[in-house]
């Protein structure tokens, strides 16, 4: 039996015309090693960070659909993907993979599988989310981490030290919100990202070639 029932990929960017930048493509492409015959979830919207690309109908290009399509390109079956396109930033890839995908699916055994730079806040992320409210779920989480290809060094040790911040941050946040209900309404009225009354923060500089 397979170690895990689903696999699920955190989006770290896309470019111009639907490609995804070379440590999302690790992160891909070590799903593609490991799994056997487990459905793989790949998440993410886009960032707030930068606007996303467009297609030739003048559609946004989600990160998600990206790195599905390059799975597809790499030879998985489609219907073996599962695409969520409602997240802009971590906190909305655990929430949005629980309650869109893990939940109806009842996926119990999950893989997590991300970049070095951006693993510590994740699995606190994921950890936390799957923990809330959990009923009778019994979740299993695991985590594994591809290197961080492709990234300047600069640009690099900046996204290192902004993810140390955020993570800071979550911790504090986290502390405030201890039921699935709480993260619902914290997320809508209170979350840069997804709250109509507030404005997200948007990275500056070097840092920008991370997203």
């Amino acid at each position: 039996m397979s170690e895990f029932d689903v696999i699920l990929i955190p989006g770290g960017g896309v470019r111009s015309g639907g490609t995804v930048p070379p440590w999302t493509r690790a992160r891909l492409d070590h799903a593609l090693r490991i799994r056997q015959d487990q459905p793989v979830i790949t998440l993410s919207a886009g960032t707030v960070h930068r606007p996303p690309p467009l297609d030739n109908n003048g559609f946004p290009i989600f990160e998600s659909m990206a790195a599905a399509r390059y799975l597809i390109e790499q030879g998985m079956d489609p219907n073996k993907i599962l695409i969520e396109t409602c997240s802009y930033d971590t906190i909305g890839n655990a929430y949005f993979a629980r309650v869109i995908h893990v939940e109806p699916g009842n996926y119990q055994r999950l893989l997590v599988i991300t970049s070095e730079f951006h693993m510590p806040r994740t699995e606190s992320i994921f950890g936390w989310v799957f923990s809330l409210d959990r009923g009778n779920q019994n979740y299993q989480l695991d985590f594994e981490s591809v290197p961080d290809k492709g990234i300047s060094r600069d640009a690099l040790q900046a996204r290192y030290e902004k993810e140390k911040n955020s993570l800071n941050q979550f911790l504090e946040t986290r502390k405030k919100i201890p039921t699935l209900n709480q993260l619902h309404q914290w997320l809508f009225l209170n979350h840069d990202a997804y709250s109509l009354s507030r404005s997200p923060k948007k990275a500056t500089g070097k840092i920008l070639e991370t997203y």
